[in-house]
């Protein structure tokens, strides 16, 4: 059976004027595609077999090539918008013809010449598409570890839940809303650490190292900020969401960094914030 959006083995059933026709080991001949004459290698034998990729050329009508696109069907990858239309959006997949990206399947507006993070599916008339709707499409089993630092792409995200990231662009994790200190947008390339692995294999992720390595650049941070403006009017009793919005850090954070500081005597602790020692 011949197989649209997969690579396969197909077999040389006959030579024609516009390219040679493949069928399947065990198909029918009314299941040949054709390979265009652009495509054919230069020496070939009827019954011998090539791997080919196959699709849908510009009239909808199956086709074979032996160029390798990007993503086959069922897989994800990083693609180059080409152009955007009234009907959605066309992606380089490696291809003479465009990838279709339909706007259902889109999770933000974008734009030409922007790298978007898509799977391969077929739509309901049976057309090779793309989806940006991605998290069906990752795989569980990464190989990664707790603490081990990793790279991915933002695709979703989720006020209840955090930022959803395809790391390598092929593996299921989050950053928890906790974890979520600063502002992320879809298509976004993120380096985090593996802060823990659920028991269904997804990552869990955060932007922070651990705790007491952190400490010294957060300290770093405060201290340099009070440098230049002398006080802030936070302390360990202010709320979350005024540390986060000076600093970028959660309150626990914030304190940890805060008795550092203070141990090492370069800031002194007022009643209404916090100041450089003199």
């Amino acid at each position: 059976m011949i197989e649209l959006g997969k690579i396969q083995t197909l077999t040389i059933a006959k030579k024609a004027s516009n390219g040679i026709y493949l069928n399947s080991c065990d198909g029918l001949e009314e299941e040949r595609i054709l390979l265009p004459n652009n495509q054919v290698p230069e020496s070939f034998e009827i019954g011998g077999e090539l791997s080919v990729f196959v699709y849908k050329d510009s009239e909808d009508r199956p086709i074979a090539t032996t160029t390798v696109p990007y993503l086959t069907l069922g897989e994800i990858a990083l693609l180059e918008v080409a152009q955007v239309s009234n009907i959605g959006a066309f992606l380089n997949w490696g291809l003479a013809k465009d990838l279709f990206l339909p706007f259902r399947e889109q999770t933000k507006k974008i734009q030409p010449q922007e790298k978007v993070l898509v799977a391969l599916y077929i739509d309901k008339s049976q057309r090779l598409c793309a989806t940006m709707n991605v998290y069906h499409y990752l795989d569980c089993h990464s190989p990664y570890k707790k603490d081990d630092y990793v790279s991915g792409t933002i695709y979703e995200t989720s006020d209840n839940f955090g930022t959803f990231v395809a790391v390598d662009n092929k593996y299921s994790a989050l950053i928890p809303k906790t974890e979520v200190l600063q502002e992320l947008s879809i298509g976004d390339t993120i380096e985090a650490r593996v802060s823990s692995i659920r028991e269904d294999g997804k990552l869990n992720l955060s932007l922070r190292k651990k705790a007491y390595l952190q400490m010294d650049d957060d300290s770093e941070l405060i201290f340099s900020a009070l440098q230049k403006k002398g006080f802030f009017p936070l302390h360990d009793k202010s709320a979350p969401e005024d540390i986060k919005k000076a600093f970028g850090l959660s309150k626990n954070a914030f304190k940890r960094a805060i008795g550092r500081l203070l141990k090492e005597e370069k800031i002194i602790l007022l009643k209404d914030g916090i100041a450089l020692k003199k």
